[in-house]
């Protein structure tokens, strides 16, 4: 069935959604609507309105682990929980008590999405060791490239939040997957992608995420890095576990784009939902070539991804996904 939790009974808690990085991820909002340490230029959500390094509580903690315990027996798996939202996770002072009562309430693991900032701080750092995967992000290793694309609060240094990166790793027994949002014309030149590779091998997460612009941004003039770049930056890095996360914007992304596949597969979905799995067996064809078809297709709203019995189908688009 396509599980689904109404926004209007809850607080903290969404979802459970399709998450490109997570699967199956339930969403746990725990920081006011644009509370960050960072404004950041290509920001989905929008401009930070409450830049601060301040951390603090935001609500009675009982509040999130009610909605959650109400949640989840409607759901039938998950993949990951998720601290995620419109804000930075971390600003929350409770966030290590929620982790660690969210396990004795589930067997899902726990997930943690975070601009990475404040894991200079040994609170900060000693908060995350109970999760399962920790996400940070790190766009830049040049102050200037820093200050621009990412617009921190006054008073954080670039240097400590790579050593405090650093540091974490040497702590933590979970997973890293380090994001890298490469925007097209500030952090691309080869001094910026060197400074980077150095920072990266410090810290030595157990991914590397590249990223670039898939929906509009908090600021104008934002452009996305196409596929070829991003490969390329890849190439750059030998030795580090680099993925690229970003959707297909275009077919020129697909490497011997075939017409007659993408039909194919159109009509392979609109014949019964699939899963990814179901499609790579059915077609033979690769994992990442198979999720660029689809991240066209369903940008041109010919397909869905919805969640049905605890896996993720894509199926024919319709205006109102179905529930059953």
């Amino acid at each position: 069935m396509t599980t689904s939790i109404p926004h209007h009974q809850n607080r903290h808690v969404f979802g459970p959604v399709p998450s490109r990085r997570l699967g199956i991820s339930l969403g746990l909002d725990i920081i006011p609507y644009k509370t960050c340490s960072l404004d950041c230029l290509y920001c989905e959500c929008g401009r930070t309105t409450d830049l601060t390094r301040e951390r603090r509580r935001f609500f009675p903690p009982l509040e999130l682990l009610e909605e959650l315990r109400a949640a989840l027996p409607a759901i039938p798996r998950l993949d990951f929980i998720t601290f995620s939202g419109s804000g930075e996770p971390t600003l929350n002072s409770d966030l290590g008590w929620f982790i660690a009562e969210i396990k004795k309430v589930s067997l899902s693991p726990l997930a943690v999405l975070t601009n990475g900032t404040l894991l200079f701080r040994q609170d900060v750092r000693r908060d995350l060791l109970g999760a399962d995967v920790v996400l940070p992000s790190l766009d830049a290793a040049l102050a200037g490239s820093f200050a621009r694309i990412n617009q921190p609060c006054p008073g954080l240094d670039l240097e400590d939040i790579i050593a405090g990166l650093e540091a974490f790793r040497k702590e933590y027994a979970g997973k890293i997957w380090l994001e890298v949002f490469i925007v097209k014309g500030v952090n691309d030149g080869d001094a910026d992608l060197a400074a980077l590779q150095a920072a990266l091998a410090r810290i030595r997460p157990d991914k590397v995420q590249l990223n670039s612009l898939d929906r509009p941004p908090a600021y104008p003039g934002v452009e996305a890095a196409d596929f070829a770049l991003l490969e390329r930056i890849r190439g750059q890095w030998p030795g580090l576990p680099v993925e690229i996360i970003q959707r297909a914007r275009n077919r020129e992304d697909i490497a011997a784009f075939s017409a007659n596949f993408e039909n194919s597969l159109l009509n392979t979905i609109r014949r019964r939902p699939l899963t990814l799995d179901d499609l790579v067996a059915l077609t033979a064809k690769g994992r990442d070539e198979l999720r660029r078809y689809l991240d066209i297709l369903e940008r041109e709203k010919r397909i869905q991804p919805v969640i049905e019995g605890g896996q993720i189908f894509y199926r024919e688009w319709t205006a109102t996904p179905p529930t059953r």
